[in-house]
């Protein structure tokens, strides 16, 4: 089964992640908080990281319950910064909390967050027709404009791109790979 090249074959947990989850179309705002999360937890870092600490963050931040998380106070911020499962950026747990209160901003403003991150592309996936994957584009530009605009942090363009990515809004896939 040929694959995308940036999936480590000697990984299972990459190989689960680019085989079932990454470019599939999600809508549900619960799926999409805790990608948006995750992607600004891995700024400046590998992927991979993440992937490994997954569980651990779930764990951590209940289970990416945005009521919950846009809740934390400075005792919840401090076990946090404990929590050796977890990256422990104390400029990115305050960017998770702050992110969590506008994702519910946007939840009210457009019914969920799900229909506003798909309104930019009129609710279609985009579909890379090259093996020549950016790292953003005009979309992720605009999108993080946005994001940016209404106070949130950690989406730069190029965050937002991968974002996009992850949650199926751009199909990425390359085109010798068994999920184009």
């Amino acid at each position: 089964m040929k694959r995308c090249f940036w999936v480590d074959e000697k990984s299972d947990i990459y190989k689960k992640y680019h085989d079932e989850e990454w470019g599939v179309p999600k809508y549900d705002d619960k799926e999409l908080f805790e990608l948006l999360i995750l992607e600004g937890f891995q700024a400046g870092l590998a992927w991979i990281t993440v992937l490994k600490k997954r569980e651990a963050f779930r764990e951590a931040f209940d289970n990416f319950d945005v009521q919950k998380v846009a809740e934390y106070n400075q005792d919840k911020i401090d076990s946090l910064m404990q929590n050796a499962g977890i990256i422990r950026s104390r400029n990115k747990i305050l960017a998770a909390i702050n992110n969590a209160k506008i994702f519910m901003d946007i939840q009210q403003e457009f019914g969920s967050f799900s229909r506003y991150i798909w309104s930019f592309t009129e609710n279609k996936v985009i579909k890379n027709k090259t093996d020549k994957i950016p790292v953003k584009t005009d979309l992720s530009d605009k999108i993080s404009k946005d994001l940016k605009k209404r106070g949130m942090k950690y989406v730069g363009s190029v965050i937002v791109y991968s974002y996009l990515q992850a949650i199926g809004v751009i199909n990425d896939h390359e085109t010798t790979c068994f999920r184009y």
